[in-house]
């Protein structure tokens, strides 16, 4: 069906105009955002693997509704839906004893979409200039835990990011951050995942603290205190929860930023072509889905994933649709690719009466 689809022919000054808008109405975005490779002419359609800031027509958009749609209407029964929520671990391990660290590629593109992962000297000075004194007087609506000692406690910035299967964005981070004043934390639910993040060669317990972690279990502590954390990542990890569950994760995870601190969060949009290809009975509930082998996956509307960090208390720094087209140049192939990207910001306590 995708080969089928039409995309808007772009005229030479639309790409600027375009870009003009979503940088106005989105706040904040790096010097190269998502990519810079217009198609503006598409007989060219095969000459690249990838095009960014493609535009939907209305075409495009009612037949990926029907299609979902379509793929949604027969829908697996609620006595076997349970298995993929209460098992996801065990899904996910099975998963990474299969691909081992094989299946995913080092997320190289994480300091140019995300640069707030390592702010320059000034922007600290600036960071804690704004929020210094509000990290001092203590949250009305939170209570802090005393902690003598944790893993990272020397250092100044302090990234967590939940969901780090076996590393992909981890050790980028990692050989960016060594010689500086930052640390690591990265979790996930997967013992056998971990263990592959352990035994990596780049792996160094002096700036990095790799742990077993189900962010869904509220009773499971983290290795810090609250409001102790500058920046959350959350990369393709909230769209395996169970939507139910979403909210209070992300409620729980609000509480370990400090004052200015931000959540940075990519994942799977509306539509996506992976959405699209699924077939009847793989369908849990609306725009959720299990893979054959266990895993499954939401897809996000710009407005849930701002519902979503709202209800949590925190500010929208950026929230965009991010739509491309990826192609099979060898099948001549095209497919409509759909990633939502925000950040969203902790902002500081209300001020006593």
């Amino acid at each position: 069906m995708h080969k089928q689809w039409s995309f808007s022919v772009f005229k030479w000054a639309s790409p600027f105009i375009r870009f003009y808008v979503r940088l106005k109405s989105t706040k904040a975005r790096p010097t190269a955002p998502l990519g810079s490779r217009i198609l503006t002419n598409p007989d060219d359609v095969f000459k690249h693997n990838m095009w960014d800031h493609v535009q939907w027509t209305e075409a495009d958009q009612e037949a990926a509704r029907q299609r979902a749609e379509e793929n949604s209407s027969v829908r697996l029964p609620l006595t076997e839906q349970g298995k993929f929520d209460t098992d996801a671990c065990q899904y996910w391990d099975q998963f990474y004893e299969v691909h081992q660290d094989k299946f995913f590629k080092d997320r190289r593109w994480l300091f140019l979409e995300f640069p707030e992962l390592l702010p320059s000297s000034g922007e600290k000075r600036k960071t804690n200039a704004c929020y210094s004194h509000q990290e001092a007087a203590p949250d009305p609506n939170q209570t802090v835990t005393q902690t003598s000692f944790f893993p990272g406690q020397h250092a100044s910035f302090r990234i967590l990011e939940v969901g780090c299967g076996v590393g992909n964005s981890v050790f980028p981070i990692v050989n960016t951050i060594k010689n500086t004043d930052s640390f690591l934390y990265c979790c996930d639910f997967s013992p056998r995942a971990i263990r592959l993040v352990k035994d990596h060669p780049d792996y160094d317990d002096s700036v990095c603290h790799a742990f077993v972690h189900d962010i869904c279990v509220e009773a499971a502590s983290f290795p810090f205190p609250p409001q102790s954390l500058d920046v959350i990542l959350a990369v393709f990890v909230l769209s395996s929860i169970h939507p139910q569950r979403m909210e209070r994760v992300i409620n729980r995870l609000s509480t370990y930023l400090k004052h200015g601190g931000v959540v940075l969060f990519r994942d799977y949009g509306r539509y996506d072509f992976s959405q699209l290809r699924f077939k009847n009975g793989r369908c849990l509930s609306d725009n959720f889905y299990t893979r054959g082998d266990g895993t499954c996956v939401y897809f996000f509307t710009k407005e849930e994933v701002h519902d979503l960090f709202s209800k949590a208390g925190l500010e929208e720094i950026q929230n965009l649709e991010d739509k491309r087209l990826q192609v099979n140049r060898g099948k001549k192939v095209v497919m409509h690719r759909v990633w939502m990207q925000s950040k969203y910001r902790k902002p500081p306590p209300p001020s006593p009466p």
